[in-house]
């Protein structure tokens, strides 16, 4: 396990013929993991739309005109419902995000920390994606019974800059370590085909790699681009830059469980066998990924059954976490304010989406 990559080394990994890269990361897959096994997600979006940030892939951002229906933060019923679908067509962890900047101690927070508990009650890994968390946030999540916390890195601190200018760089990696001081793992990962290059790629997985311990999960997304944000005229990434990707993720994170992302509706069904021959041991099921389209459920158990892939059970790499019930819970909310970033710098795409938006609400 190496944690001092640099990014030449990583980007000649990835530039490698592509029979030795993908000979490679087969290798180590198989030295780490059973490479008939994948970890099955359930993404779920359990508050949506009027996101107050400015990312340039996201039709959430309350900024950008989409067809992105908005909805309040579900139930704690809606969404245990949701997790015993997801459970019966064979998921072991089920995702909850929200379209919040920061999280913010109250009701709200609570009523997350509920879901959580709910879920892991029901023998399923619960991961939640929030944005910006503290440390005694991260606490209270963690005796909720949070099994993964998402906080994805994007890009290279680089190009980040190009997508994003209402948070800042070290805020995600701020996050990461706030997470890490609980038992709860880290899920980070980020997007490939916004523009960036490919040693904005070989960037992000420094980043990533560098991070002592590495994610136990990073989510390899293509770009879905979504009408009405600033991204919106980037064309579909390839094939064959996913399968280097994963690949190279894999080689430099070998411990690491590799997820196929948002994308997978532009993949063939060879395309995806690629990418897990080359290291990819994880996938969101579901026909829906937070508010981009998905391959439908039965159509990757018909994809498993004809690769031999098998879904793995939850609690496989780390045992399940216990869920301390809120009234006795030993972290209770501070109302903190904390001081996240906001660079403030201008990125024109976003800015011209932005008027387009206000154009079309006027």
């Amino acid at each position: 396990m190496r944690h001092n990559w640099t990014k030449e080394e990583v980007l000649d990994i990835y530039n490698k013929p592509l029979m030795d890269l993908l000979y490679e990361a087969a290798t180590i897959h198989r030295a780490s993991h059973n490479p008939n096994q994948v970890q099955v997600s359930t993404l779920l979006s359990i508050k949506t739309g009027g996101c107050p940030e400015d990312c340039g892939y996201c039709p959430q951002a309350a900024r950008y005109h989409t067809d992105i229906e908005g909805n309040d933060l579900m139930s704690v019923q809606q969404v245990k419902a949701q997790a015993l679908r997801a459970k019966s067509s064979g998921s072991s962890r089920v995702c909850m995000g929200a379209a919040w900047r920061n999280v913010k101690d109250g009701p709200e927070f609570d009523q997350v920390l509920e879901m959580v508990r709910t879920i892991n009650k029901l023998d399923m890994e619960v991961c939640c994606t929030l944005g910006m968390i503290t440390e005694n946030q991260a606490k209270r999540l963690a005796e909720a019974g949070l099994y993964a916390y998402n906080h994805n890195l994007d890009s290279s601190e680089e190009y980040y800059k190009e997508v994003i200018s209402t948070r800042g760089y070290q805020d995600r990696l701020d996050t990461i370590d706030n997470v890490r001081k609980t038992n709860v793992t880290v899920c980070s990962g980020g997007i490939i085909g916004m523009g960036e290059s490919a040693e904005d790629r070989a960037g992000m997985l420094v980043a990533l790699a560098s991070l002592s311990p590495q994610p136990e999960s990073t989510p390899i997304n293509a770009l879905v681009a979504v009408e009405g944000t600033p991204l919106e005229e980037q064309q579909p990434v390839s094939i064959w830059d996913m399968v280097r990707m994963v690949a190279t993720t894999r080689i430099v994170m070998p411990q690491t469980q590799v997820r196929l992302s948002a994308g997978r509706t532009q993949m063939t069904r060879e395309g995806q066998a690629m990418c897990f021959f080359a290291g990819a041991n994880s996938i969101f099921a579901g026909d829906k990924l937070l508010t981009t389209p998905n391959p439908d459920v039965n159509e990757d158990m018909e994809m498993f059954k004809l690769l031999g892939l098998e879904p793995m059970k939850p609690f496989v790499k780390k045992a399940q976490p216990e869920t301390v019930e809120a009234q006795y819970s030993e972290y209770k909310a501070l109302g903190e304010k904390p001081k996240w970033t906001r660079p403030g710098h201008t990125i024109e795409r976003n800015e011209e989406a932005k008027a387009a938006a206000k154009s079309v609400k006027a």
